[in-house]
């Protein structure tokens, strides 16, 4: 396939055999971070700066081992050690980057639309890592490759339910776009004040008990309570939306046979999810790290190489 795009900003952008190109790409490099040598030389040369105005440990770390074991070179870059703590705005620090010829830049940002906004004003890759409220599109693309790994390409039929903070998740929204293209039905439970207005617009069926909300599902994922998002009075406490809606094992007993549990992390143990089952068979939220490396080398090798594919005849 010759990939299309300059920048990835949202998962609307992809059609689903990109999509599946994406996992078939993933795969090869899992095979490669499998080996006992796992660097090959494919974009040697190239440069990636991660330029992450938002906290990050998976998704930055993540990427940059990725470019890495690309051959890449990665730098990083946060705000506090950017001029962005002088005043510099954002346009101008990205136009700074550009001048000195990155192949890609990867973006996370707290202002939803910030990764669209460089994306017109820069001559190179940008890759959306996360914006506000807004997407985190590799995100979504790491969790259906590792369901796609399991259950195969075709999703059709199968039933998953995310629970949590949907209001101020990137990742619910990005993960309701990939999964229902991929021809799964997504379910959503979380507290009346954690859900999105206009979520009746959205493809998707909302239950508000999390013990009725796992009957018949055949995945399960839980989101972070985003507490530096939320407005004070959202939630009682911690205590009790873990009573109501933290995922544990007596829940999960109304789910399909085989059900899978994930989480993109950071976990609080104990609030959204049980500790014990967050170690538990069924869990697959390391294996979500792992295909995160691997979907990201994918990623930048789909497009920072873009330039290098011939033209169709």
């Amino acid at each position: 396939m010759l990939w299309p795009h300059k920048d990835l900003l949202c998962i609307s952008q992809l059609t689903n055999e990109e999509v599946l190109h994406v996992f078939r790409t993933a795969r090869r490099f899992a095979e490669i971070n499998a080996r006992p040598i796992k660097k090959v030389p494919t974009l040697k040369g190239r440069t990636v700066i991660l330029f992450f105005v938002e906290p990050s440990t998976r998704t930055k770390t993540s990427f940059d081992i990725a470019g890495k074991r690309l051959s890449a070179d990665t730098y990083s870059l946060s705000a506090s050690a950017s001029s962005l703590r002088k005043g510099e705005n954002l346009k101008d620090s990205a136009l700074t980057l550009q001048a000195m010829h990155p192949d890609a830049l990867v973006l996370r940002h707290p202002q939803s639309g910030a990764a669209e906004f460089l994306a017109q004003r820069l001559s190179c890759s940008v890759i959306n890592a996360g914006d506000g409220w807004h997407a985190h599109p590799t995100q979504a693309l790491l969790d259906g490759f590792t369901l796609c790994e399991i259950w195969g390409e075709d999703m059709t039929g199968k039933k998953i339910l995310i629970v949590g903070d949907i209001a101020h998740s990137r990742v619910a929204r990005s993960d309701v776009l990939l999964f229902t293209m991929l021809g799964a039905r997504v379910r959503l439970c979380a507290p009346k004040t954690l859900l999105p207005s206009g979520v009746n617009t959205w493809p998707v069926d909302v239950v508000s008990d999390l013990t009725s909300a796992c009957e018949g599902m055949d995945a399960v994922i839980c989101l972070r309570l985003q507490l530096e998002r939320q407005q004070a009075g959202l939630l009682p406490d911690l205590r009790e939306y873990a009573r109501h809606f933290g995922l544990n094992a007596a829940r999960l007993r109304k789910a399909n046979p085989g059900v899978r549990v994930m989480h993109p992390g950071p976990m609080n143990r104990g609030v959204e999810i049980d500790a014990a089952l967050a170690d538990a068979e069924q869990s697959l939220i390391l294996e979500q790290v792992s295909a995160g490396v691997a979907t990201r080398m994918a990623l930048l090798f789909l497009y920072l190489t873009r330039k290098d594919q011939p033209a169709e005849a």
